[in-house]
C-alpha cells in the first residue's frame, strides 16, 4: 500500500514538475527576456544574463524535482567543470540530462534541436541565450568553434538523440569533427539512470516503479592530440576519435552499473 502511495505521488509531482517547467519557459520567454532585451544593450552582456538566468532556474528545477522525492541525484567531479571554454561530451539516456549539465556549468551553450525555436514553451529561452542549433549545415562546427574560442563552454551529446531502451549507443562523427577542428580538448561526462526515466520515446507519466537515481560522473580530459597524430587525414582522427568516445561512454556506463550492483 505504501508503495502504491508513494508511486501515486511520484507521478503527481513529475506532472506538476512539467507544468513548472512550462509556465517558468512562458514568463521567461514572453516577460523577463523582452525586458532582458529592452534594458541591457550590449548583446554579449544579455546573453551572459540570459545563460546565467537558465541555469540558476534549472538548478532550482532539479533541486524541486529532489525535494519532491522524483528523483535523487549523485555528482562527482563537477570541480572539473569550474574552467572556461570546455568542450563537454556526454552521454545521454533521459531528457533532463541537459538541465542536469546546465545547471551544473556556467556559461553554458549548447547544440539544440532547431525545433526548439518554434516551440511556445522554449523559443523565447533559447533565442535569447544564443544557443546552437543543429540546422546550420556546415556552419554548425565554425559556430561551435567560435563559441568555444570565445570562452564559452560547449555542451555537446555525441549520440545527437537520446540512447535507445536497449542501451546501445551510436555515436555521430560531429563532436569529434568539433574538437579536432576547434583544438579543443574534451571533458567527458557519464550519465547513467536507473531505472530509465525520460528516455527515448518515453512519455511523461510513464513513471518508472522505484525512484530514478542519476549518477554523473566528470572524468579526466580527454587530449585529442594523440588522435592527430595517428591519423593521416582529418577524417581518420574523426573517426578514430568517435571510436574511442564510443568504448569510454559504453565502458563507463557499464562500470557504473557494475558499481551500484
Amino acid at each position: 500500500m505504501h508503495e502504491k502511495l508513494f508511486y501515486g505521488w511520484r507521478l503527481c509531482a513529475t506532472g506538476f514538475c512539467f507544468a513548472i517547467f512550462g509556465l517558468g519557459g512562458v514568463v521567461l520567454g514572453f516577460v523577463y527576456f523582452p525586458l532582458l532585451n529592452l534594458f541591457i544593450q550590449k548583446p554579449e552582456r544579455r546573453v551572459t544574463l540570459a545563460r546565467k538566468t537558465i541555469r540558476l532556474s534549472f538548478a532550482g528545477f532539479i533541486g524541486m524535482m529532489h525535494h519532491l522525492g522524483v528523483l535523487r541525484y549523485e555528482i562527482s567531479g563537477a570541480e572539473r567543470l569550474r574552467r572556461r571554454g570546455l568542450l563537454v561530451l556526454a552521454n545521454h539516456p533521459s531528457l533532463i540530462d541537459t538541465v542536469f549539465l546546465m545547471a551544473l556549468i556556467a556559461d553554458a551553450d549548447c547544440i539544440l534541436k532547431a525545433d526548439l525555436q518554434r516551440n511556445f514553451f522554449t523559443r523565447g529561452p533559447v533565442a535569447a541565450a544564443g544557443y546552437i542549433f543543429n540546422d546550420q549545415g556546415m556552419e554548425l562546427v565554425q559556430a561551435c568553434k567560435a563559441s568555444l574560442q570565445g570562452g564559452s563552454n560547449l555542451i555537446v551529446f555525441p549520440e545527437g538523440t537520446r540512447t535507445p531502451a536497449d542501451g546501445r549507443m551510436t555515436l555521430k562523427r560531429g563532436a569529434a569533427n568539433i574538437a579536432l577542428r576547434a583544438g579543443c580538448n574534451i571533458t567527458p561526462v557519464t550519465i547513467r539512470c536507473e531505472p530509465r526515466t525520460l528516455g527515448k520515446g518515453d512519455k511523461w507519466w510513464l513513471v518508472p516503479a522505484r525512484m530514478a537515481r542519476f549518477t554523473i560522473q566528470v572524468g579526466e580530459d580527454i587530449e585529442i592530440q594523440q588522435f592527430r597524430d595517428a591519423s593521416a587525414s582529418d577524417g581518420a582522427a574523426a573517426r578514430r576519435l568517435t571510436e574511442f568516445l564510443l568504448n569510454y561512454f559504453t565502458e563507463e556506463v557499464q562500470r557504473h552499473a557494475r558499481t551500484e550492483s
